[in-house]
């Protein structure tokens, strides 16, 4: 599992992308790319646009408060779902692999939902790394918007760059 230390979380608080105020104008950004969403909000209100990411991360809550809507259930979704654990400030090689899975699940334009049973905000970054070329991952920014993030090569070297500050922690697996 990797590990972001403290002294390097500020690095995380600018957006990752291109922030919106609203769902409206991030749709319109990103146009007609296969979208990826990783954040309750985030996808709720993707999804009651009609739109269903090709996979969607959640974990049950927004800002460490629970969050329930019944457009996110698997049910509503008819999507294939992944249970992972991921603590808060980490990212698990288990959420890694459940990534890559539902990356190559969605391939054949069948949805995922990668449901966190911890943390799911910091999934973005391996969900970037692993992308293909010209795909929009959105994700919410606290009390300020949506942020679109087009996946280019630059994308991906941005992604590397913020991998780059977590800490190899337990020696099991890899990234």
């Amino acid at each position: 599992m990797w590990y972001l230390p403290e002294k390097d979380r500020v690095r995380f608080k600018a957006p990752f992308g291109v922030l919106f105020p609203d769902i409206e104008s991030a749709l319109l950004y990103a146009g007609d790319r296969r979208l990826y969403a990783v954040g309750d909000v985030v996808t709720s209100n993707i999804v009651r646009k009609g739109i269903i990411p090709s996979i969607c991360v959640i974990d049950g809550s927004t800002m460490r408060v629970p969050f329930r809507d019944a457009h996110l259930s698997t049910q509503a979704l008819s999507v294939k779902r992944y249970e992972v654990s991921n603590p808060a400030g980490y990212i698990t090689d288990e959420l890694i692999d459940a990534l890559r899975s539902a990356i190559e699940f969605s391939a054949d334009s069948q949805p995922a939902l990668v449901h966190v049973n911890g943390e799911e905000d910091l999934a973005v970054i391996p969900l970037v790394r692993m992308l293909p070329l010209e795909s929009a991952v959105f994700y919410g920014q606290p009390g300020e918007g949506v942020v679109v993030k087009i996946i280019d090569d630059a994308a991906k070297e941005q992604a590397n760059e913020l991998f780059s500050y977590f800490e190899r922690r337990d020696g099991a697996g890899s990234a």
